[in-house]
């Protein structure tokens, strides 16, 4: 899956493949998949005021 760069002070790229969310963080070379994500929370991720906040509030500890 090809990552995209995001602009964010936390999250470096994305990538989603309408399954998927992948996710790199500036702070980490790790990137972090996550299985399940709806195209609805990946449109609000990539739309968020706050990806890192958006990422915390519905996407950490909720799809694994």
């Amino acid at each position: 899956m090809a990552l995209i760069p995001v602009n964010s002070r936390a999250i470096q790229a994305v990538g989603y493949d309408g399954y998927t969310l992948a996710v790199l963080f500036h702070t980490s070379d790790t990137v972090y998949e996550h299985p399940g994500v709806p195209p609805s929370v990946y449109f609000g991720l990539m739309n968020a005021d706050s990806m890192g906040a958006y990422y915390n509030a519905h996407i950490r500890g909720r799809y694994k």
